[in-house]
């Protein structure tokens, strides 16, 4: 019972140490509680307006997912003000927030010791993107009761705004990868021109593949649903890969740089979607971001050996042999200092001539030159003979 008293109401462990980290320090961020605070006094501000209104929205066949031109004041499709002000803040503002998540890290190099770290580099995207969602999702969930009095308060199309909060959900994940990729370069022009750029390139093919699917099938039915649905697959795929592209730590000099990879491949999927839409008769044009989807996944990966191949031997400190005696083994190419001298050559023995008496032969002793040079004839002593006597 203590037990239960006393247990941490911390978010639990099982979501991954990234996200836990940046949802405690996202939750205490400004970039999350003045955008909370704002939003509801701007959703009273709203329905206060809505309740003055005679008619919020009209019916359309083509309200459907994604259709961003039903939170778009002015046009035609527009679904009042209150979903105005849930886009501009949900949709754009809160994803904003992310342009300095991975800056962070890559500034005081914090993702090399994370990379030393279990966590992969997808572990490591995936975790804030996860977190700046979260965020995101929190926001718009705080809206419901004033989507609920809108409804009591009648003249509401349900499906159109069920649709709308699914648009939320699933826009706020695309911006919040883009986000978060383009947070990964350094400098603010270099964020915003990588933002615009995914931006850009994501509205081109949602436009090629929504109009396309619409057009054909009269509404925003089945087919139309699925192709949007795969515009939100291929660019949140693509933005966490560009984030996880610019956090490699080694670069092999016969590759090509991951993150020029990336950006071209932004760049170039509106081309293939322009070409996918009409070569599948205007009905599957999502076909192509499907593939560029799964070529961003695999565009960036990491070297490793294959499975057969054993790991090398680590390269641990011993500890030191125990000598039984005799001296220590020499080092490899060190010279032995106390080994004993070698022998010394014997010294020439010189013989005497003529020397009586002599058992044997006498041994010379070594000179200062060559021990084994002996002398000349005329250099040794000469012995008298008989009868040459010196004079007293």
């Amino acid at each position: 019972m203590t037990g239960e008293l006393f247990k941490s109401k911390d978010l639990p462990e099982r979501l991954g140490p990234m996200t836990v980290k940046e949802l405690r320090q996202g939750l205490r961020r400004g970039m999350f509680v003045y955008p909370f605070l704002g939003i509801h006094l701007l959703a009273v501000v709203a329905m206060a307006v809505e309740f003055q209104m005679t008619e919020v929205e009209e019916y359309t066949e083509y309200a459907g997912i994604l259709n961003l031109f039903l939170f778009i004041p002015g046009h035609p499709w527009f679904s009042g003000p209150f979903w105005a002000v849930a886009g501009a803040v949900c949709l754009i503002l809160m994803p904003l927030g992310g342009l300095a998540l991975m800056g962070q890290e890559l500034d005081e190099g914090n993702h090399e010791l994370l990379l030393m770290t279990p966590l992969s580099r997808w572990k490591v995207v995936r975790g804030k993107f996860l977190a700046l969602w979260v965020l995101c999702l929190l926001t718009f969930v705080s809206l419901l009761p004033y989507m609920i009095v809108r409804y009591l308060n009648g003249g509401m199309d349900t499906w159109r705004n069920i649709a709308m909060a699914i648009t939320v959900v699933l826009f706020s994940a695309t911006m919040a990868a883009g986000a978060i990729g383009a947070s990964s370069f350094t400098g603010i022009a270099g964020r915003i021109a990588a933002l615009i750029l995914f931006s850009g390139s994501m509205l081109v093919s949602l436009a090629a593949v929504g109009f396309a699917a619409a057009n054909v099938t009269d509404g925003a039915g089945v087919i139309y649903t699925l192709n949007v649905l795969t515009v939100v697959f291929c660019y949140v795929i693509l933005g966490l890969a560009l984030a996880r592209s610019r956090i490699r730590l080694v670069v092999h000099h016969y590759e090509v740089k991951p993150s020029w990879m990336i950006i071209g491949l932004l760049f170039f999927t509106p081309f293939v979607t322009l070409m996918a839409v009409p070569m599948t008769l205007f009905h599957a044009g999502g076909v192509g971001l499907i593939g560029m989807g799964l070529v961003g996944w695999f565009a960036d990966v990491s070297p490793k050996a294959p499975k057969w191949v054993q790991a090398p031997a680590p390269n641990l400190p011993q500890a030191p042999r125990q000598y039984t005696g005799g001296p220590p083994p020499p080092l490899p190419g060190a010279i032995a200092v106390d080994a004993p001298p070698p022998p010394a050559a014997p010294h020439p023995v010189v013989p005497v001539p003529g020397a009586a008496g002599e058992s044997g032969p006498v041994e010379s002793p070594p000179t200062e030159g060559n021990a084994a040079e002996t002398l000349p004839d005329e250099d040794l002593p000469q012995r008298p003979e008989p009868g040459d006597q010196e004079p007293r």
